[in-house]
C-alpha cells in the first residue's frame, strides 16, 4: 500500500506561482513510477506530470510544458510539482497518483494508476 498526501494548492493571480507536493508512504517514491494529474469541473481526469522510477524519465502535458517541473526528493520521500506562470485555464483540483506496476517510463492515463492522493484545490484568478 502507498499513502499519498498532497499540499501546497491555494488561490493565486494568473502569472504567479504556486509548488504542490505529495507526501509519500508505505513505499518509497523512488520505488515507484509517480504523476500529477488534475480535473476541472465538468471535465475528466487528465495527466499533468510523471517521473518514472529510475532514469529518471519525465514527461508533462504539452499544456504545461515550460511552465511546469516535476521533481523528487527521496530523503523527504516527497514529489514536488512547481507551477510558474500559471493561467486560469490551469484550475483544478490536482491530484498525486503512484504507479506500482510499471517498470520503465511514465504512465499517463489515470485509470492505470494504482494509488490516489486525495487532492488539491489550485483556483488561478484573471
Amino acid at each position: 500500500q502507498v499513502q499519498l498526501v498532497e499540499s501546497g494548492g491555494g488561490l493565486v493571480q494568473a502569472g504567479g506561482s504556486l509548488r504542490l507536493s505529495c507526501a509519500a508512504s508505505g513505499r518509497t517514491v523512488s520505488s515507484v513510477a509517480m504523476g500529477w494529474f488534475r480535473q476541472a469541473p465538468g471535465k475528466e481526469r487528465e495527466f499533468v506530470a510523471g517521473i518514472s522510477r529510475s532514469g529518471p524519465i519525465i514527461r508533462y502535458a504539452d499544456s504545461v510544458k515550460g511552465r511546469f517541473t516535476i521533481s523528487r526528493d527521496n530523503v523527504k520521500n516527497t514529489v514536488y510539482l512547481q507551477m510558474n506562470s500559471l493561467e486560469p485555464e490551469d484550475t483544478a483540483v490536482y491530484y498525486c497518483a503512484a504507479d506500482n506496476k510499471i517498470l520503465f517510463g511514465v504512465n499517463t492515463r489515470p485509470e492505470r494508476m494504482d494509488y490516489w492522493g486525495q487532492g488539491t484545490q489550485v483556483t488561478v484568478s484573471s
